[in-house]
């Protein structure tokens, strides 16, 4: 994890795979790997940062293992351990970065929606709580650079003011969305 307690790219892979089998139960080798790549690839496309873990590097450490079998050589069916739950719980904890183009963070969101329903409730209520007040600071960035910007030479006329508009419209629309969700919980 970073010094913010946010997660890193190996950080996620071991949250997806945690997650998926956590919420779907124990599932073989190949198709492990083919749901976890799919998910990945399409949340942010091709990244070489997400490549490097390995289900044979999270059976190694413990935290999920074969329960037939022995591995990606027969397909073995596998499942996490007590401590691969323990892993999921402390991933699913762990702070959102403050928001970016980052593609990183969209995934880490994604995820935390993902498999929010395996958290117990107040769990879930303080995570979507934490992604509202991400949502606020997010705001107050971006309403401090808008007002910034119209006090420049290149004035609320420019591509960037416009630009600007857009983003905070979907941050608005992002936290709006978060506090439905914390008021359905």
């Amino acid at each position: 994890m970073y010094r913010d307690n946010s997660l890193m790219p190996k950080e996620a892979v071991r949250l997806v795979v945690l997650g998926t089998l956590i919420q779907g139960g124990p599932l073989r080798y190949a198709d492990l790997a083919g749901s976890v790549r799919h998910f990945l690839d399409r949340i942010m496309g091709p990244s070489l940062d997400l490549m490097g873990t390995s289900l044979e590097m999270l059976r190694y450490e413990g935290l999920i293992e074969a329960l037939d079998g022995s591995g990606m050589e027969d397909n073995a069916l596998l499942g996490p351990t007590p401590a691969g739950r323990t892993e999921f719980d402390t991933l699913m904890r762990a702070n959102v970065r403050a928001p970016s183009a980052d593609g990183l963070n969209k995934l880490v969101i994604a995820l935390k929606l993902r498999f929010l329903h395996l958290l117990e409730p107040e769990s879930q209520r303080d995570q979507i709580d934490n992604l509202v007040a991400l949502c606020e600071t997010e705001l107050a960035r971006l309403g401090d650079l808008k007002r910034a910007d119209v006090g420049s030479d290149v004035g609320s006329d420019s591509h960037f003011a416009s630009w600007l508009d857009l983003d905070i419209a979907q941050a608005e629309d992002r936290l709006a969305w978060f506090q439905g969700l914390l008021a359905r919980l």
